[in-house]
């Protein structure tokens, strides 16, 4: 009870601190957003750094312009936790302007430690427990003279495609309310597609940058270990390795997402985070080299992407191949044996570190709960559920899983981290034997899942997971959107159990107009190449006249 009622203090508390910072802004921040504002905040990253650069733009300008419309975007969504808004003036008067990001308001994941915040990332029992100093990535950041500004939601325990926790509430998609933006990085990617920013910074451990930009219609690479800057910086599962987690950019546009990365590299990360390998920005030519070769991976026998999701994965196929470039069908190492080895090495301490600090009473995300259940099962109940699932139900994809999940002694989870290695080797080997270039997949088997759809649908995150495992780089843009009329859901068998619970939530009707994307990916600490690769469907598919629309609320 004394647990329970010192939660709800520690929400109703950080509410107030939130609601009481946007209150009492000075009253230009809640004035309407002027037609001026408007042309600024539709103006490129890079073209409003250059305005600042050459004194025709003032930093304060910038800032009350991008938070007026982050405010915008938290009364529409609820994405935003900590508002940094009123320190943010103060950083404004004083920013390097010669810098790479002069005068850029910057939007971080809830995560990212400021010198003075909290970082509760969700959970009560952190609240009331500030950082003590700035994370090595936001020291960058105003070095190179960015502003960060903001924090945004998460959810509880961060592993989760949806974004939600008592302590600051649900996060909602700015495309339609009744979906998820995404998770871990959901309140980020809600306010990037509203536009209240630009420029953002994430984490991902099994797709927590890149399922937000695909559910939510933004642009992100995943990089790859040691590429970006991670101390220094709040996290639910400290010490685990076995399946990297990385901080990553996420943009309101493809151009943005270039500029930030490389004004990030020019900065010479590795002087700030001792974990960053000193590897500069690298020019990469796709034009004058070899043929590209595409290899793509539609189904990955676990969930076949749903109608809206093909879709958009085979126009941007059908583009690539009527411009001769060669694309073809890979058939890979099992990603069912990645998704096996990979939810074990995650979860190899069942969940406990994660939800350690979740007090009595406090909502856990309804996946993790899930997740947790099953984990905490007796071995010789998983084996006989997994029996009975393999030869009563016909469901090995399931049975496969559930018989692993389980926590695992330290010699056990040694096996599998050379698993994960004798893994790694096999993809090795076929990436090189058939001189990939590149990998085109879905981001997920669904655009953006229903709220609460995380319950069933935390068993599908393949797409996305397998990359992780592998750690290569990979990147998601948004190319389309979901159609009623052509999206349609036709009669389908459901192969197993998880492909079951996810095609349960798909309702094209439902779904009209949310985005929908690609996934590009490259091999290891390869971001520049992927992020070329990137470019070059955008370009093809503006050339046919297939452009994606930027979402562009009216206020």
């Amino acid at each position: 009870m004394f647990s329970f009622l010192a939660h709800r203090r520690a929400c109703a508390a950080k509410q107030k601190e939130r609601e009481d910072r946007i209150r009492t802004l000075p009253p230009e921040f809640h004035a309407p957003i002027t037609p001026e504002e408007n042309r600024l905040l539709a103006r490129p990253a890079s073209v409003v750094i250059a305005s600042v650069q050459g004194g025709s733009l003032a930093p304060p300008e910038v800032l009350l312009a991008y938070s007026k419309k982050a405010l915008k975007a938290h009364a529409a969504t609820n994405c935003l936790t900590e508002v940094l808004i009123a320190k943010a003036e103060g950083w404004a008067k004083t920013c390097n302007i010669n810098g790479p990001l002069a005068g850029m308001p910057v939007s971080v994941k809830d995560t990212v430690g400021f010198e003075g915040e909290d970082s509760c990332i969700g959970y009560s029992a952190w609240v009331g427990k500030p950082m003590q100093k700035d994370s090595a990535l936001i020291r960058l950041l105003k070095d190179a003279g960015a502003i960060p500004f903001v924090k945004t939601n998460v959810p509880i325990t961060l592993l989760s495609f949806e974004s939600a926790n008592d302590v600051f509430g649900r996060t909602t998609n700015p495309h339609n309310k009744d979906y998820s933006p995404g998770g871990s990085t959901g309140g980020e990617a809600a306010l990037l597609a509203y536009g209240g920013s630009r420029l953002g910074i994430g984490t991902d451990v099994a797709g927590s940058v890149r399922a937000p930009a695909h559910f939510s219609g933004v642009y992100s690479i995943k990089a790859s270990m040691h590429r970006f800057l991670k101390s220094g910086n709040a996290t639910s599962m400290p010490g685990q390795e076995g399946i990297p987690a990385t901080y990553s950019p996420m943009t309101r546009t493809l151009e943005d997402l270039e500029t930030f990365w490389r004004a990030i590299m020019s900065m010479k990360p590795w002087e700030y985070d001792h974990s960053v390998l000193p590897t500069p920005w690298r020019e990469v030519d796709l034009v004058s080299g070899k043929p590209i070769r595409w290899g793509v991976l539609w189904d990955d026998g676990v969930v076949a992407p749903s109608p809206a999701c093909k879709r958009a994965l085979e126009m941007v196929v059908s583009e690539l191949t009527s411009r001769g470039h060669e694309v073809v069908t890979i058939e890979p190492p099992s990603p069912y044996e990645g998704l096996k080895l990979g939810s074990q090495l995650l979860l190899a301490e069942a969940g406990k570190v994660s939800t350690r600090p979740i007090r009595w009473g406090e909502s856990n995300d309804p996946g993790v709960r899930e997740a947790r259940i099953m984990f905490a099962m007796p071995r010789f109940v998983k084996r006989l559920y997994a029996w009975y699932l393999r030869h009563i139900k016909r469901d090995e994809a399931y049975a496969g899983l559930v018989e692993n999940w389980s926590e695992k002694t330290v010699e056990e989870y040694l096996g599998l981290i050379a698993q994960r290695e004798g893994y790694r080797e096999q993809w090795f080997q076929k990436l090189r034997d058939e001189a990939f270039d590149f990998i085109l997949t879905v981001p997920n088997a669904l655009p953006a899942t229903p709220h609460g759809g995380m319950k069933t649908g935390f068993k599908a995150c393949g797409y996305t997971f397998l990359w992780n495992i592998l750690d290569y780089s990979a990147g998601v843009m948004p190319v389309t959107h979901v159609d009623k009329e052509l999206d349609g859901l036709k009669e389908f068998l459901p192969r197993n159990t998880i492909e079951r619970d996810m095609y349960k939530m798909y309702d094209a009707a439902k779904m009209h107009g949310l985005p929908v994307g690609v996934q590009v990916v490259g091999k290891r600490l390869e971001e520049e190449k992927v992020l070329e690769g990137m470019k070059l469907i955008e370009g093809l598919l503006k050339d046919a006249g297939k452009a994606y629309t930027l979402l562009d609320p009216v206020d």
